[in-house]
C-alpha cells in the first residue's frame, strides 16, 4: 500500500457541544486530535501519500494538518459538500487514487499496530475486531477468512465480530458503487455478485469516540500507551510518578503530586500544591491554580482553573476560566442523547470558551454549552444550550 484515503467529513452530531466548533476527527485524546492519530499509525505503516476526505469545519483540519510536512507525509484534500455517506465520500477521492490504497475513518481511533499486517493484504478486503457491545455497529458475519454479509447495527448478533470501517481497495472500487451511498453496501453488493472480500482480524487498539463521555474513555486507554517524558521545569518538592508526559516550558510547582498515567501540554503552570490524578491529560497553556485536583479528566488548551477546583471524570474543552472553588465531582447520572437515555458515571462536560464564577457546583452529568457564563455560587445540572447566562 502507497496511499491512504481518511475519510474526516463528518459531524459527530451526538457529541455536541463538541463538535459545534470542530469536525468529530479533529475531538483531542491525549493532548492530540484524532485525526493526527490516524495519520501517524499511517505514516509510521510507510503510506506518505494521503488523500484526506474534509467536509464539516474542514478549515479546522486544513489549519492544523497542513500539507502535512510536519508528519512526514504528503495530503491532498477533497470536499464532501454533502455527507451523504461513506462511499459517497469515498467516491470524491476518484480522481486522486491510483493502484491499491487503504481506506481509513478519521474519527476512529487507531494506531501503528492495528493496520500494520492489514497494509499488505491484497484488495478488497476489510479490517475486524471483536468488541464488547456489536450490536453498535456494523456486524460482520465470516467463513473464515471471506466475507459473508455486514448488517448494520443489529438488534440481535451471533457475533461480536465488527467493521472497524477500514478497507483495501483497488481503483475498481469506484466502478462498483452504483448508486451505493455507504462503504458496507458497496461490499454486500459485491458479495451478490460473487466478488470475494477478504476478511483480517484486528487485536490492535480500535476506538469509537460516539458520545461525550467517550472522550474520557478514550482518554485512558491512550494515555496508558503514551511514553514518560519529562519537558520543562519540576520544582523542588514537587512529585511525579509514572507515565507522565510533560511539555516543554512547563512548570510542576513545589509541593504538586502528579500520577501517572498523563499529559501535561507545553507551556502549563501547575501548582504549587496541585495533585494530578491518572488518566489526565492536560492541553497547552493551561493554568491550574494552587490546591486543585485533577482526576480521569481531558482539560483543554488555555484553559484557566482557579484554586481549591475539584475536577473528576470530566470534559473541559479550551479557552474555558474558571475561578476558584469549582467542583465537578463524579458521579452516576442519566443522560439524554438524541432519543436516547444513558446511565453513566460522570462529571461535568464544559464546551468551549466557558465562564465561570467562584464556588460553582456542577451536578454528575452536567453539560454546559460553548461560551456559556455562570455566575458566582451557582448550582448547575443537565444540559445548558450554547451562550447560557446563568446568574
Amino acid at each position: 500500500m502507497k496511499q491512504a484515503v481518511i475519510l474526516a467529513a463528518g459531524e459527530g452530531q451526538r457529541l455536541r457541544p463538541f463538535t459545534v466548533t470542530r469536525p468529530k476527527a479533529m475531538l483531542s485524546i491525549a493532548g492530540k486530535p484524532i485525526l493526527q492519530h490516524v495519520v501517524e499509525a499511517v505514516a509510521q505503516n510507510g503510506i506518505r501519500q494521503i488523500v484526506i476526505i474534509v467536509g464539516y469545519k474542514k478549515e479546522e483540519i486544513f489549519d492544523y494538518l497542513g500539507a502535512g510536512d510536519q508528519f512526514g507525509v504528503n495530503i491532498t484534500y477533497v470536499t464532501q459538500e454533502r455527507q451523504l455517506g461513506t462511499a459517497h465520500a469515498l467516491a470524491q477521492a476518484r480522481d486522486m487514487v491510483h493502484d491499491e490504497f487503504l481506506v481509513l475513518p478519521g474519527d476512529n481511533l487507531i494506531d501503528t499496530g492495528t493496520i500494520a499486517q492489514f497494509v499488505t493484504v491484497h484488495p478488497d478486503a476489510v479490517l475486524t475486531k471483536k468488541v464488547e457491545k456489536p450490536s453498535r455497529y456494523g456486524v460482520v458475519a465470516a467463513d473464515g477468512n471471506s466475507l459473508l454479509a455486514i448488517i448494520e447495527k443489529p438488534k440481535e448478533t451471533e457475533s461480536n465480530l465488527v467493521n472497524t470501517g477500514i478497507y483495501a481497495f483497488g481503483t475498481d472500487i469506484f466502478d462498483l458503487m452504483d448508486t451505493r451511498l455507504d462503504i458496507p453496501d458497496v461490499l454486500n453488493g459485491m458479495l451478490e455478485q460473487k466478488r470475494p472480500v477478504t476478511v483480517m482480524e484486528t487485536d490492535g487498539t480500535w476506538l469509537d469516540v460516539v458520545y461525550p463521555w467517550d472522550i474520557i474513555k478514550l482518554n485512558d486507554a491512550v494515555l496508558r500507551h503514551v511514553p514518560a517524558k519529562l519537558g520543562g521545569t519540576i520544582e523542588t518538592g514537587a512529585y511525579v510518578k509514572g507515565q507522565v508526559s510533560i511539555g516543554q516550558n512547563t512548570v510542576i510547582r513545589a509541593n504538586s503530586y502528579v500520577l501517572g498515567p498523563a499529559v501535561i501540554g507545553e507551556h502549563c503552570d501547575i501548582g504549587p500544591g496541585v495533585c494530578i490524578l491518572p488518566s489526565t491529560s492536560i492541553g497547552n497553556n493551561v493554568v491550574i491554580s494552587p490546591f486543585s485536583v485533577i482526576e480521569n479528566s481531558m482539560i483543554g488548551e488555555d484553559v484557566h482553573i482557579g484554586p481549591a477546583s475539584v475536577i473528576q471524570d470530566s470534559v473541559i474543552d479550551k479557552g474555558c476560566v474558571i475561578k476558584g472553588h469549582f467542583t465537578a465531582c463524579s458521579g452516576e447520572a442519566e443522560l439524554r442523547i438524541n432519543d436516547e437515555f444513558h446511565m453513566v458515571n460522570i462529571g461535568a462536560m464544559l464546551g468551549t470558551g466557558c465562564r465561570l464564577g467562584s464556588s460553582v457546583v456542577a451536578q454528575p452529568g452536567a453539560i454546559a454549552g460553548n461560551y456559556s457564563q455562570i455566575q458566582a455560587l451557582k448550582l448547575i445540572g443537565g444540559r445548558l444550550p450554547d451562550r447560557s447566562y446563568v446568574v
